[in-house]
């Protein structure tokens, strides 16, 4: 199965931006595609920079954006992963993706777990978490176990989904690094990103896709100078190799051959699932295990 992301800028403003996203899966579609998935919070700039009530303005489109997501996949013909803000109700907000079936209905959707709040991803501030749990989505393309961004440092998260059948792991993300970080930090960081989500690949024995963005977006607040988000999107196998990888600029659709029946014969030589001694995980439920 032909898979595709990808990895593109913000247009300044939500209509340029969704104009080259279309495009992007129109092509990616027209080469094959099948599955197709687009980064964090793909429609407008990363807002979560500083915290401003303004930008809740933004979900209010949520339904709206459904039905446009919805057209462009049964038009592609396309299983299509979106990352969309989701208005619930007034003060009840959620970072959400939602997956669409290649004739335009929406085969599921997920609500982000884990939120971050740390200096330039204000994330507490707009969205609460998730509360549909870790469950993967049935397509027609397999089962697909999405996650998104901070998610992605958690292999509990990737487990749960594993253990639930998921087939293969998939993080839209919106990540990068400040300009005033040492390039050896920056690498540190790249590195440590890269090597946690082939490791969920490795450890549970599924193909993973990471969807990042790339550009520099200024914060509105003039806290910092800003984000530079540093792409490096990829595509990797059940043993965590690397089918395909983007660099730290351009924009790209980037494709990789996903063969499902590689996890299979990886699980039955490295039987992690067997060897799991779950009788012993208990400490797993408390927040730290000091008592």
């Amino acid at each position: 199965m032909k898979v595709a992301l990808i990895q593109q800028k913000y247009y300044e403003s939500k209509e340029a931006t969704v104009d080259v996203t279309v495009q992007q899966i129109e092509q990616a579609a027209q080469n094959s595609a099948k599955l197709i998935v687009l980064q964090e919070l793909h429609q407008n700039e990363y807002f979560c920079q500083s915290e401003n009530i303004n930008f809740f303005d933004y979900a209010d489109n949520f339904e709206a954006d459904v039905k446009f997501w919805s057209r462009v996949a049964k038009e592609n013909s396309v299983v299509l992963v979106t990352s969309l803000f989701e208005k619930r109700a007034a003060g009840l907000y959620h970072n959400t993706a939602v997956v669409f079936e290649k004739d335009g209905s929406v085969a599921g959707k997920y609500r982000k777990m884990h939120i971050p709040d740390d200096p330039g991803f204000y994330e507490k501030f707009y969205f609460t978490p998730g509360d549909l749990g870790f469950e993967p989505i049935q397509t027609s393309v397999g089962k697909l176990g999405v996650l998104i961004c901070w998610d992605q440092w958690y292999p509990e998260a990737a487990r749960i989904m594993a253990l639930k059948g998921a087939d293969i792991l998939i993080y839209p993300t919106a990540i990068g690094w400040f300009d005033e970080d040492s390039s050896e930090e920056k690498q540190r960081q790249l590195d440590s990103w890269i090597t946690i989500q082939r490791s969920h690949a490795i450890a549970n024995g599924i193909p993973l896709i990471s969807c990042n963005r790339v550009g520099f977006e200024v914060d509105s607040s003039k806290v910092m100078s800003g984000i530079r988000f540093w792409g490096n999107s990829f595509i990797c196998g059940a043993q965590g190799e690397i089918l395909s990888q983007a660099d730290d600029k351009g924009e790209t659709i980037l494709y990789a051959d996903i063969n499902y029946a590689q996890s299979k014969e990886v699980r039955d030589i490295w039987s992690f699932l067997r060897d799991r001694r779950i009788e012993s995980y208990e400490c797993l439920l408390k927040r730290y295990c000091d008592e």
